[in-house]
């Protein structure tokens, strides 16, 4: 159903950005268009996608933050990655004690 709405939309926005048929014919589409718009109808079935939408990106957010513990983006971006890790180990000296220069 949803795709099928939106190649509805899809096909009349095109029609009306395509259309040669003059200015009459534009504003009879953007009229029928504003009448569906202003439907309590479509009005209510638009509010109850909104608050679908709103929800199910909560829900999603939240699985993410679950698995993905990161604070920001900040922190995961400059989190190196498996390969730079190992790649750092490797380079990474030997610690060497301190000498005591008092011998």
């Amino acid at each position: 159903m949803r795709y099928r709405i939106t190649f509805i939309a899809g096909l009349a926005i095109g029609y009306v950005l395509g259309a040669k048929a003059g200015r009459a014919r534009y504003e009879q589409i953007a009229g029928t268009a504003r009448k569906i718009a202003r439907n309590p109808a479509v009005q209510d079935a638009a509010s109850a996608v909104g608050s679908q939408v709103t929800s199910a990106g909560r829900a999603v957010y939240t699985k993410v933050e679950e698995r993905l513990p990161v604070t920001s983006v900040k922190d995961f971006l400059a989190r190196p990655t498996p390969e730079e890790s190992e790649h750092l180990d490797q380079e990474a000296p030997a610690a060497v004690p301190p000498q005591d220069s008092r011998l």
